[in-house]
């Protein structure tokens, strides 16, 4: 029986789908394998990782959607402020993240310093199971989210450090906006914009 790809709202319940979905997709992302390069924990430690932030974070401040195979955490405008990780959130993720927070913190402001200061909607993370992908789920959450910020008349922002990801969001009408090396020998982090469709 094949998988849904209906885009839900994700609630707190669906915290350990939305966390093995993160997992396996972003098993082989260059910043998760930076942040977590040893290939015996990563998968335990993605798992902590994905479910702080969801239930911790995007879960009360950003617009969480789910398929039976797929997530997507996006921010509008008016809750960029409520998105930032609070000071229990830090401290969670410095203990999952171990001797790697230090440079977790270097990229956060790393990229944090290319956002844009305009109200924009922001994709804070999209993943698919690789089992499906390909299935239209990645691309039913990225429509939902982009509906929504055209609605609004409001233009999106991401950061991919996937170059295979490029094209596919270039596909939606985003354009590369910036390309980063993040600081203490990460890979690279590129930025994209999309501005409303009328």
């Amino acid at each position: 029986m094949p998988i849904s790809n209906v885009p839900l709202a994700a609630t707190l319940d669906d915290a350990p789908l939305v966390s093995r979905t993160l997992v396996r997709a972003f098993d082989d992302d260059p910043m998760m394998c930076w942040f977590f390069p040893d290939d015996a924990t990563r998968e335990e430690s993605l798992g902590r990782y994905f479910t702080t932030l969801f239930t911790r974070q995007y879960a009360h401040a950003g617009l969480c959607e789910r398929t039976g195979a797929a997530v997507s955490f996006w921010v509008p405008p008016e809750a960029q402020d409520r998105a930032v990780p609070d000071a229990e959130t830090i401290q969670e993720l410095t203990a999952i993240l171990g001797d790697r927070a230090g440079l977790f913190g270097e990229a956060v402001e790393a990229a944090a310093a290319h956002t844009p200061a305009e109200p924009h909607w922001s994709l804070a993370l999209l993943g698919a199971d690789p089992a499906v992908q390909g299935k239209g789920h990645g691309a039913a959450l990225l429509r939902s989210g982009l509906a929504k910020a055209d609605a609004a008349g409001q233009p999106a922002y991401l950061e991919s450090s996937k170059p295979a990801n490029l094209p596919v969001y270039e596909h939606f009408g985003f354009t590369v906006r910036d390309e980063l090396s993040l600081p203490g020998g990460g890979p690279t982090l590129w930025t994209m914009w999309r501005e409303p469709a009328t």
